[in-house]
């Protein structure tokens, strides 16, 4: 027999499937998302599929949830899920469990032949895809100008989706206070319809308003790479405002430089909410002349060291005396602090013999006795001390850019499936709803010790576990190889989902 490679073993086909199969764990999140009633709301929301033969949207949507929950980065990955035997029978016994038989009848009518497959072709989800892009929106584009074409109402049905899925998060580990990053992200890609952002290559950016109490994506507002960052940051406010669940009594905010626009930071200042009323924030501030004329006119005994992490430059803040035009100067007006940062710059980024030194990618401000600095700003309205008030803000910069990280790296949403921007919107929202079913998964399911765990972590523990599907007397066992530790991590994980669905909401 010929050698297949260098060590002394080989591989052979399994002439039988017998239910095997690579993702014993996925079946778990199905659990949980039928207790959170996720195929319900895609049905009542989504409605591409309603009255049609074939898939339903519930199971197109489903499918592809499990898909990047599994690894799955493209619409092509569906045949590997298809084979796997074992989670194959899972999908087909599940999907029926507590219809009303007039339902379950419906839905197997939906089907004009024996119905082959547990789960859609690639070539009926890229049909389905095609459901969420809105040519008519496409028509209204104008070249060089920003524009963010409408959601049509599946795509806007993904959204309701989402919001349903935070609010039975929000159930059954309730929250008063709803602390919302809003922050972009750049998604490169090489599709020929993409357009340009502002670092230089072809890209899509999405908005997103991330609940950091929760740990959960409110909102997420697909965008084309030309558009800037800021850019009706107020309205995607507003609508992120409108998502919060029921049980959040205050809200705060917080925004890189992009969010410094007049019309957000006294929306959230004046109290216009008709539920929140002020929204307390700390925002980026740009560094303007006139901000770099208060932060000169600052004594040098009112900077102060502000901490920052061992290793990192030494900065410093003060508070500055700044009131741009459009505060205003009215008795009633909300109050503003603007707060400086500075950090010394070294010697070494001054090369010798250049004179009016080089361009840098932040502001910088010279103090004539200290030397030169970068600089910072930024506005608030909350009454805090300032290092607080800093601290506070930078807090943001950790959890809302590993989200995007997750949905870029670990699930699927750093492969867009088409250069159709609705069909891309789609898939987007889709890695949100698998953003927030794993944070429900971790929170109300594993517990503290996964809290923050990204998918390879728990694809490695949990999703990703050999295991064999048995019918035996009507029922269907999976079976994982004894003493195997995700044996008791998943029949755990099934009590607590099980325990969700007892107990009463709030």
């Amino acid at each position: 027999m010929m050698p297949q490679g260098v060590l002394p073993f080989q591989y052979q086909e399994e002439k039988f499937s017998n239910g095997m199969t690579a993702l014993a764990g996925l079946p778990a999140y199905l659990d949980l998302a039928y207790v959170a009633g996720l195929s319900q709301s895609i049905q009542r929301h989504v409605k591409l599929r309603e009255g049609k033969q074939g898939w339903s949207d519930a199971q197109m949507v489903t499918s592809l949830v499990l898909l990047n929950l599994a690894g799955g980065d493209a619409v092509g990955d569906l045949e590997t899920l298809e084979k796997d035997a074992g989670f194959a029978q899972v999908l087909r016994k599940v999907e029926h469990h507590g219809l009303p038989r007039k339902e379950r009848r419906a839905l197997e009518g939906r089907w004009r032949k024996q119905r082959q497959r547990a789960a859609p072709s690639p070539s009926a989800v890229f049909r389905y895809l095609e459901g969420f892009h809105d040519g008519e929106e496409e028509q209204q584009r104008r070249p060089h100008q920003a524009f963010i074409p409408a959601p049509n109402p599946a795509l806007a049905g993904l959204g309701k989706v989402n919001a349903d899925l935070v609010a039975f998060i929000q159930d059954h580990s309730p929250q008063e206070v709803a602390t919302l990053d809003q922050d972009a992200t750049l998604v490169e890609t090489h599709k020929r319809e993409a357009l340009y952002c502002y670092q230089g290559f072809k890209a899509y950016q999405p908005l997103t308003t991330y609940w950091a109490e929760q740990g959960l994506v409110v909102h997420s507002e697909f965008r084309d790479g030309n558009v800037p960052a800021g850019y009706q940051q107020r309205r995607v406010l507003q609508e992120a405002l409108e998502l919060l669940p029921a049980g959040v009594e205050q809200v705060r905010l917080r925004s890189d430089t992009a969010g410094y626009q007049q019309e957000l930071l006294k929306y959230c200042a004046e109290g216009k909410h008709p539920k929140y009323g002020v929204i307390e924030f700390a925002v980026g501030a740009d560094v303007t002349p006139e901000f770099k004329k208060a932060a000169l006119e600052v004594a040098e005994a009112e900077w102060r060291p502000l901490e920052g992490k061992p290793g990192k430059p030494r900065q410093e803040w003060a508070e500055v005396c700044y009131v741009p035009e459009w505060v205003g100067r009215s008795k009633n007006s909300p109050d503003y602090r603007f707060l400086a940062m500075r950090e010394l710059l070294s010697p070494q980024l001054e090369l010798p013999g250049i004179a009016g030194q080089q361009s840098l990618p932040f502001p910088t401000l010279e103090m004539p006795q200290q030397g030169r600095y970068k600089l910072f700003g930024l506005v608030t309205n909350r009454d805090l001390p300032g290092e607080e008030v800093i601290q506070w803000l930078r807090q943001r910069c950790g959890k809302s850019e590993e989200a995007h990280g997750i949905m870029k790296e670990d699930l699927a949403g750093g492969k867009l499936p088409s250069g159709d921007f609705g069909e891309n919107a789609a898939w987007w929202g889709i890695t949100v709803l698998d953003f927030n079913l794993n944070v429900a998964m971790q929170r109300l399911v594993l517990g503290e010790g996964w809290l923050g765990k990204r998918l390879k972590a728990m694809r490695f523990g949990l999703i990703s576990l050999p295991g064999r599907v048995v019918k035996h007397a009507r029922g269907l066992y999976l079976r994982l190889s004894g003493g195997h530790p995700g044996q008791e991590l998943l029949l755990g994980a099934r009590r607590r989902i099980l325990a969700l669905a007892r107990e009463p909401a709030g």
